[in-house]
């Protein structure tokens, strides 16, 4: 307990800060609780008018900070005044507050609007426009930077800009938007930029410093709620630290670690083994505890409502299925009354025959029973309501990807992983201890929870000292993933020239960080130069020049290595020749690989785009595509079958009976293989040269010729990294700026820029094309690749520029013939143009043209019904997911959208992209565009 005196003394305080901060004293009296320390402290640098970063963990309340720059902005526009002014002749102030998804600007706006009212409160995304000119808007990241490039009236007035998830920078697509943002608004904004935990938080602060002038760095590590970690061994929960001091010291409960090992130890010995199949002779499988038991097992330690995360689609919707095999039931009969309430007022716009596409029933059963998967290829609508769900909890247990934890505010009382491993797109990786404190950042729901709770799943993989280091490690590095874009580029010259336009890019975060790295480089270059130098010493030789000699060793090793290459070169040139020869009926030997075999030609490789891909046949009845990667030697017609006018290679029953006729030939499917490759018909004279000279050497003959070879080779590979790091400092020093030199001479060459670095009309239409392949969308308008087009057709057309399918296909997709075909062959040779000039000025290639979604996007705006549509994915293990179709299907909108709205654009094509956009925003769709 306090003395009198101290709280006296206490208030005197408080009375002393309220004189001080004013408009923050009146902001805290309506919050309703006590402001924390790291958010007073920002906000009084808010008040003093200087930016302001705050870096503090999931769910520790940084947006309150946003909300204070929305109230220092309204100050000075009283409700329901037009035109109001902040005292005589003071202009009303603005607030922007930008946020990375269109669902977090959603739930922003209307927690805004619920707060100061909807006359106030404005928002804007691809999607929707409300009251735009109000003095507070709510707009996604991508919509301010457009404004700044356009001039927009709107940002009259603009005084404060709110960067919620500004880490978001780093993102590998989007991150270039936060950095042109920030380095382009005008100098009388003030900043307020709100990130996760990071610990570079002095780095950026730095950057921000040179770039927006006072800016006050606020970083807190508290967590509101504290997090208990725990790891699930079999069917016991053991605490990962004894505590908090354990904790900061990364020392794992010794009893966890005991209990481990002895698992361990028994499953080597062979106990512990599972009933059921499939334990062979490698020793026992060990079988952690199966879903449904960690949900009844959370429930009864009262964790519920949970997040476990999955990190896969297929997992999510499984884990649902095996709880629901099981018979859990989470939810009392109230409750499930409310969802079913909730979910058939959500639900009214969607077609039925849709809804029984989707899966409707199988997740309305789910989610009375308090259950539910939550991942990208999920229909929006669906998501939305599993979110709205488990806020309110009436959902009690989510199975999510990762994607979860990058969204909206969904918080939990416990947050499970299954493993520490996911899929990046490219390899299974483990989680990073930035993922990790991102993934249980969900854990604790502030004024709800005493204290969040985190559970690893254990298996054999899993050492729990590793996941001590995760739980304990704060290393979550910003790192810029800005680059210059065409877009960019014509945007920049054409509004303060091509000089300023250098400078302004030489002053974002991603050159700011690439000029304090060269000092660290520079450095190792200098030690790496000493080590070289002792190298050479140990590898010094009485008999001769130890270097000259390692000289010729490496260059005969060169030698033998190019000569390889072009052997197979070669070779590759042949099998290309080959397949482009074949036709219909031929029977070839498949040398190599899963198809190896006998194989029938259904139809030619040749006339698409590329390597020729020849359909084929072969004895063990697999329809496919083959390429010259399969052919190590030429392919070689060895008989001739006659194959049906109409023959459907889909149909197991025509594959059969071909596949017979192909055995009917009496050819030995593994015959004619060579016993190794040709080395040709002579040693090439350069290599006998080399080889001669390396024997003459006098050091050749050194008794220690090989320990000499050892320290030259360490010399050799240091040399060869230094080098490498010399490059590498003189491509960081003002790289970006060498980019923009590049881009700015290819756009002039294409006539996007004149000589003199004016824009021309062709470059102000590339400037209103927002697309990561927007000089190729700018191509194909100028060459007139889109006119004449159908509404359907125009749209399956334009889908090869935004699709990206998740996985590379083996084979390129079929497109419906006729003017699509054309469209889309037309497209991708003009990629193949601008590779091309991109490859020879060192630039980064565009993206080459995904035809995946072109036969569900046609179908969908020719108006076939969901089902068919989903169904006609390209490289798909099933169907298509919903989800996946309705954000493909919205970015087609989105550059549809832009084509409608593009000046320089023929009044005919605005019209065609109109219609296709009405033709597409139906069913599924048009539900996500009213949301």
């Amino acid at each position: 307990m306090s003395s009198p005196a101290e709280r006296y003394a206490a208030a005197r305080r408080r009375a002393a800060q309220a004189n001080m901060f004013p408009a923050l004293d009146e902001f805290a009296l309506d919050l309703g609780f006590d402001l924390d320390d790291f958010q007073r402290e920002a906000c009084q640098a808010l008040e003093r008018g200087s930016g302001v970063l705050v870096c503090a963990p999931t769910g520790a309340g940084k947006t309150v900070v946003g909300e204070f720059a929305v109230h220092l902005a309204l100050r000075g526009a009283p409700a329901g005044v037009e035109g109001a002014t902040d005292g005589p002749g003071t202009p009303v102030r603005k607030c922007f507050y930008t946020t990375p998804i269109k669902a977090l600007s959603n739930q922003k706006y209307h927690d805004l609007v619920e707060r100061y009212g909807a006359e106030r409160v404005g928002l804007l995304t691809g999607d929707n426009a409300i009251n735009g000119d109000a003095p507070v808007v709510v707009m996604t990241t991508e919509v301010l930077r457009n404004m700044l490039y356009a001039g927009s009236a709107t940002l009259a007035g603009l005084a404060y800009v709110v960067m919620d998830e500004v880490h978001y920078l780093a993102d590998r697509f989007r991150g270039g938007v936060w950095e042109e943002v920030i380095i382009h608004l005008p100098a009388s904004v003030t900043l307020v930029s709100l990130s996760a935990t990071v610990s570079n938080a002095e780095e950026f602060a730095d950057w921000l410093v040179t770039v927006r002038g006072e800016t006050e760095v606020v970083v807190s590590e508290h967590r509101p709620v504290p997090l208990w970690q725990h790891m699930l061994v079999g069917k016991r929960m053991f605490d990962l630290f004894h505590d908090a001091d354990a904790a900061r010291k990364h020392d794992v409960h010794p009893e966890l670690l005991r209990y481990t090992r002895d698992t361990l130890r028994r499953l080597e010995l062979g106990e512990g083994r599972s009933a059921g199949p499939g334990q062979g002779r490698r020793g026992p499988r060990w079988r952690g505890p199966l879903r449904p038991d960690i949900v009844e097992r959370l429930d009864r330690e009262g964790l519920l409502p949970a997040i476990l995360f999955i990190f896969s689609r297929a997992g999510c919707a499984a884990a649902v299925q095996q709880c629901l095999a099981a018979g859990l039931r989470l939810t009392t009969p109230e409750e499930r009354t409310e969802i079913r309430r909730v979910v058939e007022s959500r639900v009214t716009a969607i077609p039925g025959e849709d809804l029984a596409v989707l899966g409707y029933w199988e997740w309305l059963d789910g989610l009375e029973r308090g259950l539910a998967a939550h991942h990208a290829g999920m229909l929006p609508a669906f998501k939305e309501v599993v979110e709205e769900l488990f806020v309110r909890g009436l959902v009690k247990a989510v199975f999510a990807t990762e994607t979860l934890a990058l969204g909206i505010n969904m918080p939990a009382r416990c947050v499970v992983l299954e493993r520490l491993v996911k899929f990046n797109g490219e390899a299974h990786v483990d989680l990073t201890p930035g993922e990790y404190t991102q993934l249980t950042g969900r854990a604790g729901r502030r004024g709800i929870d005493v204290e969040g709770h985190a559970v690893v799943v254990w298996s054999p993989e899993t050492d729990p000292r590793h996941v001590a280091g995760l739980a304990s490690t704060r290393t979550y590095p910003l790192r810029s993933s800005f680059r210059p874009s065409y877009n960019m580029a014509v945007n920049l010259v054409g509004s303060v020239g091509a000089e300023p336009a250098r400078a302004l890019l030489e002053s974002s975060f991603a050159q700011f960080q690439a000029d304090r790295s060269v000092v660290g480089l520079a450095r190792q270059v200098q030690r790496n130069t000493e080590t070289m130098e002792a190298y050479a010493a140990e590898a010094a030789c009485h008999h001769g020049d130890f270097n000259e000699y390692f000289a010729l060793r490496v260059a005969i090793a060169d030698r033998e290595r190019a000569l390889a290459r072009q052997g197979q070169s070669q070779r590759k040139a042949a099998a290309v020749a080959s397949l482009e020869r074949l036709r219909i009926g031929d029977v070839i030997r498949v040398p190599s690989g899963r198809r190896a075999g006998l194989a029938v030609v259904l139809e030619p490789g040749t006339g698409g785009f590329g390597e020729p891909r020849p359909l084929v046949l072969t004895q063990d009845r697999w329809a496919g595509r083959v390429t010259p990667g399969d052919f190590t030697t030429p392919a070689e017609v060895l008989a001739r079958i006659r194959v049906p006018k109409h023959f459907n290679h889909r149909s197991p029953a025509a594959r059969r009976d071909l596949a017979a006729a192909v055995a009917g030939t009496g050819l030995d499917r593994h015959a004619g293989r060579r016993g190794g490759r040709s080395r040709g018909s002579g040693e090439d004279h350069r290599l006998i040269q080399l080889r001669s000279e390396l024997r003459r050497h006098p050091c050749h003959a050194c008794n220690e010729r090989e320990e000499h070879a050892r320290w030259a080779e360490r010399r050799w590979r240091l040399e060869r990294d230094t080098e490498e790091l010399r490059q590498r400092v003189a491509g960081r020093t003002g790289s970006l700026a060498r980019t923009f030199d590049r881009i700015c001479a290819l756009l002039t060459a294409r006539g996007y820029l004149t000589g003199d670095s004016e824009v021309t009309d062709a470059g102000r239409t590339l400037a209103r094309i927002w697309s990561e392949a927007d000089l190729l969308v700018a191509e194909c308008l100028r060459r007139g690749v889109w006119d004449g087009l159908s509404p359907a057709e125009l749209a399956a057309a334009v889908s090869v520029l935004v699709f990206e399918a998740r996985r590379d296909a083996d084979e390129r997709a079929s497109v419906p013939r006729g003017p699509v075909a054309d469209a889309v062959d037309a497209t991708l040779k003009l990629w193949s143009e601008i590779e091309s000039d991109e490859a020879s000025r060192g630039l980064e290639v565009t993206r080459e043209p995904d035809l995946g979604f072109v036969w569900p996007i046609y179908r969908w705006a020719r108006g076939e019904v969901l089902a068919k549509v989903l169904a006609s994915g390209h490289n798909l293990d099933g169907d298509m997911p919903a989800g996946d179709f309705v954000r493909w299907a919205r970015q087609v909108v989105d550059l549809l959208g832009q084509l409608a709205d593009s000046g320089g654009v023929s009044t005919e094509l605005r019209q065609t992209a109109r219609q296709a956009i009405a033709a597409v925003n139906r069913g599924v769709l048009a539900y996500h565009a009213a949301t």
